[in-house]
């Protein structure tokens, strides 16, 4: 039997606090987040949901879904790592 170690790799990880919203869903409202950080953001690694809620309108009728979520993303050390 032949076993191969391999090293493990240090990585560091920045974390972002984010608020999606959407007027249909809860899994819309992250979504929504996600993708938009994605655009501008490289190396996302994790969405993790902290908080749910819903905006109401003057009616009392449910106006958005919103999700806040911490994303977490790859630490670049002057953009070169």
């Amino acid at each position: 039997m032949h076993i191969t170690w391999k090293r493990r790799q240090k990585s560091i990880y920045t974390v972002i606090e984010l608020v999606g919203s959407s007027p249909t869903s809860w899994e819309d409202a992250v979504r929504n987040a996600v993708d938009t950080a994605s655009e501008s953001v490289r190396d996302l690694r994790i969405a993790e949901v902290k908080e749910l809620d819903v905006r109401l309108d003057d009616k009392g009728k449910i106006a958005a879904y919103r999700a806040k979520i911490n994303l977490s993303f790859k630490y670049e050390k002057d953009g070169l790592d």
